[in-house]
């Protein structure tokens, strides 16, 4: 028994060092030395062009390659894109095999979405275009107006790693979403504030492809006024809803251009500027540049789109419910409008002019429902539909997330609050920290 018991202790402690020796060594990292540096030599060599003035692609693809394989090449590239109208500084990457002048790939930026990507094959030239690849984020910011509202958006901190072209996308967002509860242009008050939380595409530049609004909220002298994005058809043309689920936007848009300043009311008489006599104006015009995009107040459909006597080139769009809106002076319309052409609210329909009896480029705008004239300004514009009943327990459920994302963001400024009266589906949110309405 005695020694048994003692090869037991000597085997236990043999175990003990052993575990010892292995802690030790797993606490140590092991050296593996270091390697040198393997220099591999590129798979091609990459020459980039941009395309001068006047400069054509043929022009450029001169020393590259023979005129025959050039015309080879066009042949290939015409099935994406047109060589004529590639604009100045266009971006052309020209690949060659290395240690060679021989031309193997040809890439095009025709956009900043899309590249055509021409390659040699035994035979000859083959294309395929590229979409540039992006991903997707999600922007938070908030705000507080001290002068304009462009400029507490352009100047923002926590938007300055957006290009300045994205930062000028971002207020149009705002002002397509809010523009029928306010004018930025007239109604901003020093103090008023706004937070948005806002999905985007972006490329591998930093650029913004396209993006929405998921949720924004905007305090006008105190009044808060919100918007959710919400998709009832699922197709991609979602539109905005204030936290009951009534739609933000109205039947029509309270201008059909983008605010320029009014040079003439409705009114039952004044004097005409060219005829120069007392007459009727029943509708308002809008002083803007030659060549500034108008838009369809309302969806609708084209029922005139020509000459109309003084008014000039001319756009009538029907309406539901009796309405036409009228739209003079123009000075082209834009390509595919089109007697009997479906138009959505936001589309561009024709260009501000001056053609018939006008003093200076404006567009002249009227509203007529069963052919009596309304003044723009004054109409109490119909609401847009609101949540479908059948969509309402998704809307709730996208709704309060969306909200949610706004309620990360720190509000700034005061806001009118009430207490809500709770309802059959459950207590009402507490208004003081919703920012309900006033």
């Amino acid at each position: 028994m005695v020694k048994r018991d003692v090869r037991s202790r000597i085997r236990g402690g043999s175990a003990a060092a052993a575990m010892l020796l292995l802690s030790a060594c797993v606490s140590q990292t092991p050296d593996v030395g270091s390697l040198e540096t393997v220099w591999v030599p590129p798979a091609e060599r990459i020459e980039v062009h941009a395309l001068g003035r006047g400069q054509t692609f043929g022009a450029l693809l001169y020393d590259a390659i023979d005129a025959n394989e050039q015309a080879a090449l066009l042949l290939a590239f015409q099935e994406h894109a047109d060589p004529r109208r590639l604009r100045e500084r266009t971006e052309i990457t020209l690949r060659y095999l290395p240690g060679t002048e021989e031309l193997r790939g040809v890439d095009v930026a025709v956009s900043k979405d899309q590249t055509v990507r021409l390659d040699r094959n035994i035979v000859g030239w083959n294309s395929q275009l590229i979409q540039t690849p992006i991903f997707v984020d999600t922007i938070y910011a908030t705000g507080e107006i001290t002068e304009t509202f462009w400029g507490s958006v352009v100047e923002n901190v926590e938007l300055t790693s957006l290009t300045f072209e994205d930062r000028n996308l971002l207020i149009d967002h705002l002002d397509n979403v809010f523009q029928w509860q306010m004018d930025f242009s007239r109604q901003i008050r020093p103090g008023d504030n706004y937070r948005f939380a806002f999905e985007r595409e972006v490329r591998p530049d930093g650029s913004m492809r396209a993006g929405k609004l998921l949720a924004a909220e905007f305090v006008n002298s105190g009044t808060p006024y919100h918007a959710i994005y919400f998709d009832p058809n699922g197709d991609g043309r979602g539109s905005y809803f204030d936290l009951d689920g009534e739609s933000v936007r109205r039947a029509f848009l309270l201008k059909p251009l983008s605010y320029r300043r009014i040079s003439g009311r409705f009114s039952s008489g004044r004097r005409h500027p060219v005829l120069n006599t007392i007459r009727a104006h029943r509708g308002i015009d809008y002083a803007a540049d030659s060549g500034t995009p108008i838009m369809a107040t309302s969806d609708g459909v084209v029922i005139h789109r020509g000459p109309k006597g003084s008014f000039g080139n001319t756009v009538e769009i029907r309406h539901p419910n009796g309405w036409v809106t009228r739209y003079a002076h123009l000075s082209r319309f834009r390509s595919g409008v089109n007697l009997g052409t479906r138009v959505h609210q936001s589309d561009v329909i024709g260009y501000v002019g001056m053609s018939g009896l006008a003093t200076g480029p404006h567009l002249h705008y009227e509203m007529l429902q069963n052919g009596r004239q309304f003044d723009p300004l004054s109409v109490d514009l119909p609401a847009g539909d609101p949540v479908p009943s059948d969509d309402m327990v998704r809307w709730r459920a996208e709704m309060t997330s969306r909200f949610d994302l706004l309620e990360t963001i720190p509000r700034l400024g005061p806001v009118r609050t009430f207490v809500a009266d709770a309802d059959e589906d459950g207590p009402a949110p507490d208004a003081s920290q919703q920012g309900g309405g006033a």
